[in-house]
């Protein structure tokens, strides 16, 4: 049976001597693998739209709960990712997230929506690659059930003065209120907790519009990523690629 959808590359792995096998985000059947027969040769038709972190037209034929890809075509290749490798590697980043969080043949819709829409950011260079990539993170995680309570302080029920995030619980506190048995926690401040707000309540198109000093960026970027590995239960290589090329 063949299909046609759209769908992003999130991963490509060579397979015998010119295959591709691709993890998929599709706009029809969510996360799926995929071979792609000869798409590494330089007369494959389906080079292009093969290539991880490309917004393909794939036709599939599926046998069996087995995808090939047939034929393809390119609608977003994400140009400004192929010329800088820190952005690259933040990319390969976020693939590896949304394939962690997604579920195989589960519609991702929402998932789909944030990792174009980031993608167009990092590869345009619209905010700096801890902007994005902490609004990633955040948004990534209330998607996947973990959204941190951030309206007040879990303890107190008021507005933090000095907050913290609370890793393990997933909300906010006062630095005050914070106690052993809430578990590992970071320091943030008001203005980054105002932002971590933006970023879970906007639009799906508006989650990148907000604004923030260095130093605020630098305190949402770092508690952005503990919160989300803390929650995921794993490290990505990617991740530490990005770090030491950025």
């Amino acid at each position: 049976m063949y299909k046609t959808t759209k769908a992003l590359v999130l991963r490509e792995v060579r397979y015998k001597e010119a295959d591709r096998m691709l993890t998929l985000l599709t706009e029809s059947d969510g996360r799926i693998t995929a071979k792609a027969r000869g798409a590494l040769r330089k007369s494959s038709k389906n080079a292009a739209a093969t290539q991880q972190l490309c917004w393909s037209e794939l036709t599939l034929f599926e046998n069996k709960g087995r995808y090939t890809v047939n034929e393809g075509s390119v609608l977003e290749p994400f140009e400004g990712l192929k010329t800088d490798i820190a952005a690259f590697s933040l990319g390969c980043y976020f693939s590896q997230l949304a394939e962690a969080v997604s579920a195989e043949e589960e519609p991702e819709e929402e998932l789909l929506r944030l990792c174009l829409n980031s993608l167009f950011a990092l590869s345009r260079n619209l905010h700096p690659q801890e902007h994005i990539k902490a609004a990633f993170e955040l948004r990534l995680m209330t998607i996947a059930g973990y959204e941190p309570y951030l309206h007040a302080c879990a303890k107190c029920g008021n507005e933090p003065e000095a907050p913290v995030l609370l890793l393990e619980e997933g909300g906010v506190c006062c630095r005050e209120c914070k106690t052993p048995e809430m578990g590992e926690s970071v320091r943030i401040s008001k203005d980054s907790l105002a932002a971590m707000r933006y970023i879970i309540g906007a639009d799906d198109r508006r989650f990148l519009s907000f604004k923030l000093g260095e130093t605020d960026l630098r305190i949402l970027s770092g508690a952005a990523e503990r919160y989300t590995l803390a929650h995921l239960g794993r490290n990505f290589s990617t991740l530490d690629y990005w770090k030491s090329v950025k």
